[in-house]
């Protein structure tokens, strides 16, 4: 049994004579109350996340005993001496009785994972988690002692929205906590807020749609106006499953959606990823110590020789093309498993969709932490269709800009992995500003403050492709290549016939060894014999050894010369730079 879309209700006690038994509110199921704590109060029948209040979710999330409550002066408790049916002191009264606390949210310093942060938690019992001027002054005094400490700040949001009795100053509290959050972000502190059942209006349009990394809690419903003043309003028949965590992942407006009992070990993943916040390699042991499958050759960059020689010199351009469209071949998700150390992907542009064309998010490499973004085709056929065979639509590449401003934010170099016949071709994508998108997206990264390193892994179709390699570095697996049009596209066009394919693929010069000699590459990665596809775990252990290597050269570099650098390196191709800026006539 699944309840409709509105917010479902507290936990229903069970009838007399069955104490310790309560019902859940989503299946009718009676549950043991014990049973139901050890299950982290999830109905084992439905899944449903009951509710909880703010000490449990604290003891739930932060190290045991590390929690130290901030205290707050009081503030003006009835700003506008207001009163309906009952005078709104006498409100507050029941609330602190009733939720045993002195207002909405909780707010301390804690330790997760070992990581000191601070925390903020709402409680949802204490007058529906509604936030007036004393939610507010506590939400942004979080913020305040994030920036004062130089700590991350995890908030949990539970809120049925602004507080009607406090009128206008209720009102104004989201412009108070929007302006905490956007000084958190200004000084490069991570903040994560973790979206509960429910969270709307003032809040979810405020300091909890705000943070660095947003995550639904499974089946908590969120939204600006809840779905019965919606239908009331505008009399709209609204979808099952409207407003809930998993309709915003899909919408791309969260990064992740996960299950009450996961949410302290991706923040635990969290805080360690973001801990060092330059880029630079840990200090606490061998750089590739947790590497999947590392080789000591791979971790010092000396892999292979043809990695600063020119691979592939000699291959013919359409054997390239067809290596580099092998089913089999590694994907962006892939690597990422098996070059990379670890990986917490963040999903959607925060305004419309989630392209799976395109993932990025969090990772580590040889004790560096990164941001990635890349291109994904799956493998089987199902896979394909579901992630667009890898080309992307505007949201794709707006995701792609919202992890840019990620890792500006936080200091972290990039790392994309190129691999797209191209940019979706489709009307939807003309619909919502393809060009733009790429536009926005190559300018974007080409004005980065932190360093790009780009691999091309497989197929570099067009400016779908450059979107993602406009970077510091760029390198080339040995069957890989970039193009301005697919070869059939070419041939067709040129030849008048897309039999001529392998004619155009070899009158453009696809291929490593082209781009390298050129000056577009900066390396060429090499290949296990007959391809990646034939020895994966050889592939990535490659280009591991070659990211590291370049990551380790272009993180040196402050942020005027690396700028510089690029400048220059841009304005090289095709041609030489200087002569370029010379005035007519010269």
């Amino acid at each position: 049994m699944t309840r409709s879309s509105a917010t479902p209700a507290p936990a229903v006690p069970a009838p007399p004579g069955q104490a310790g038994w309560v019902s859940c509110p989503a299946c009718g199921w009676l549950l043991y109350r014990r049973r139901l704590d050890r299950d982290l109060n999830v109905c084992p029948e439905c899944d449903h996340h009951l509710r909880l209040s703010a000490r449990a979710r604290i003891d739930l999330l932060v190290d045991p005993g590390s929690f130290d409550e901030a205290a707050f002066p009081p503030g003006e408790p009835d700003p506008l001496s207001f009163s309906d049916l009952r005078d709104y002191p006498d409100r507050l009264e029941e609330a602190a009785r009733r939720s045993g606390e002195s207002e909405a949210v909780v707010v301390g310093t804690a330790r997760i994972g070992g990581a000191e942060t601070v925390v903020a938690v709402m409680d949802f019992a204490f007058l529906g988690g509604s936030m007036g001027v004393e939610v507010g002054r506590r939400i942004s005094g979080a913020a305040e002692l994030a920036l004062e400490r130089g700590l991350p700040l995890v908030c949990v949001c539970a809120s049925g929205g602004a507080r009607m009795q406090e009128g206008v100053f209720s009102l104004f509290q989201m412009a108070r906590v929007s302006q905490a959050f956007g000084r958190l972000r200004e000084a490069g502190l991570l903040s994560v807020c973790v979206l509960t059942d429910p969270t709307y209006g003032g809040v979810s349009a405020s300091f909890a749609t705000l943070a660095s990394v947003l995550v639904g809690e499974r089946g908590a419903h969120v939204g600006f106006a809840g779905p019965r003043v919606v239908q009331e309003t505008i009399r709209a028949e609204l979808p099952p499953d409207f407003q809930t965590a998993e309709f915003l992942l899909a919408h791309g407006l969260v990064d992740r959606v996960e299950s009450r009992g996961e949410i302290r070990p991706l923040l635990v993943r969290l805080l360690a990823l973001h801990a060092a916040g330059t880029g630079e390699p840990a200090d606490d042991g061998p750089p590739d110590a947790a590497a999947p499958g590392a080789t000591e050759e791979a971790t010092d960059g000396t892999d292979d020789d043809r990695t600063a020689d020119g691979a592939g010199e000699g291959a013919d351009p359409w054997d390239v093309v067809q290596r580099a469209r092998v089913t089999e071949r590694p994907t962006t998700l892939d690597y990422l498993h098996t070059a990379f150390d670890d990986f917490i992907e963040l999903h959607g542009d925060r305004a419309f969709a989630d392209d799976r064309a395109v993932v990025g998010g969090v990772a580590s490499i040889g004790g560096r932490t990164v941001v990635v973004i890349g291109h994904e085709k799956g493998h089987t056929v199902r896979e394909r269709v579901a992630r667009d065979f890898g080309m992307p639509h505007p949201e794709g590449y707006r995701k792609a800009m919202r992890l840019f401003d990620h890792a500006e934010t936080f200091g972290l170099p990039v790392v994309t992995l190129v691999d797209t016949p191209g940019a979706h071709p489709g009307p939807e994508a003309e619909e919502r500003g393809q060009s733009h998108a790429i536009a926005e997206t190559i300018m974007r990264s080409s004005r980065l403050r932190v360093p790009v390193v780009a691999a091309v892994t497989g197929e570099g179709g067009s400016g779908g492709a450059l979107a993602l390699c406009t970077s510091d570095r760029l390198l080339v697996l040995e069957n890989a290549y970039l193009s301005v049009i697919s070869p059939e596209g070419c041939a067709a066009i040129l030849w008048r016939t897309a039999v001529a394919a392998p004619t155009a693929a070899r009158a453009m010069r696809l291929g490593a060894a082209h781009l390298q000699a050129s000056g577009i590459a900066t390396a060429v990665v090499p290949e296990p014999p007959g391809g990646a596809h034939t020895d994966p775990a050889a592939a990535a252990r490659l280009l591991r050894g070659a990211l590291i290597r370049e990551l380790d050269d272009v993180c040196r570099l402050d942020v005027a010369t690396l700028l510089d650098t690029r400048f220059r390196r841009l304005s090289r191709i095709g041609g030489d730079d200087a002569r370029a800026l010379q005035p007519v006539g010269s």
